[in-house]
């Protein structure tokens, strides 16, 4: 084949490479608007939310082409530990992966075999019909595709963080990414992410990866919380989201406008 094409970098690849802790936002509206001004705000990556947000495929891909030509590393979460969809969200072209909930060994495994091809995992071959490999683009993507993937898992339970050594010495496991929200609900702290338990739990989970050499990132839109994290080590945080800002926005709008007035 004369012509071919080349993947971009995965995102633990850039992690890797960069000098600095990688910042990110979320994006949960569905908006390919949205998504180009994420990508091109100058943030260094952007997640693109399957699991809480109304995503069918259709708008994975959507969100996968608005943020392509821009800087900004595009990491896709997938709703759960499915090889099913697992497939179908890489055929579409997901090369930075983030699968939830992963509490234990069998977990994170189920989730290594779903994004390698058999013999040494369980994905469905379908690369020639799919964006994934560009439609045949993409030279011996079969052989390759393990080069262009990157599965991060997270850790968001308390089974979680008692197994995330164990998780984080597994072989194909590339990053993690732990989720303060969830593991204060587990922990039976609905709603209190900065709780200490809570933090001391985040911190526990990123010395685990860190002493693996892996990279750990961390949500946290408290901004406090977020440079706490970043100081023990995270190598990746996500510090808004697209309907959190313009929800704030257009709340401080109203707070600066209608209410003086209503006050009257």
């Amino acid at each position: 084949m004369s012509f071919h094409l080349e993947l971009p970098a995965t995102f633990t690849q850039r992690v890797v490479q960069a000098t600095r802790p990688q910042i990110g936002m979320w994006i949960c509206s569905g908006s390919p608007v949205a998504a180009e001004i994420l990508a091109g705000s100058g943030m260094d990556w952007v997640l693109i939310d399957g699991e809480h947000s109304p995503y069918g495929l259709e708008t994975i891909t959507d969100l996968l082409r608005a943020t392509a030509a821009y800087p900004a590393t595009p990491v896709v979460r997938v709703p759960a530990v499915d090889r099913v969809l697992i497939k179908q969200y890489l055929d579409l072209g997901v090369q930075n992966l983030m699968v939830p909930m992963v509490h234990n060994l069998e977990l994170a495994q189920e989730a290594i075999a779903s994004v390698h091809y058999p013999p040494t995992g369980v994905r469905g071959v379908g690369s020639a019909l799919a964006r994934a490999a560009r439609w045949g683009a993409v030279p011996d993507y079969l052989n390759t595709a393990a080069d262009t993937i990157c599965l991060i898992i997270q850790i968001e339970s308390a089974e979680g963080v008692d197994n995330a050594a164990a998780i984080a010495a597994l072989d194909g496991v590339d990053a993690a990414f732990i989720g303060p929200s969830d593991l204060a609900a587990s922990m039976g702290l609905l709603g209190q992410q900065t709780h200490p338990e809570v933090v001391a739990g985040v911190k526990q989970s990123i010395q685990a990866f860190t002493q693996a050499g892996k990279p750990v990132g961390v949500n946290a839109f408290n901004l406090d919380q977020a440079r706490d994290y970043l100081e023990a080590g995270a190598n990746f945080v996500l510090v808004g989201a697209d309907v959190q800002q313009l929800g704030v926005a257009a709340r401080g709008l109203v707070d600066t406008f209608i209410t003086p007035l209503e006050g009257k």
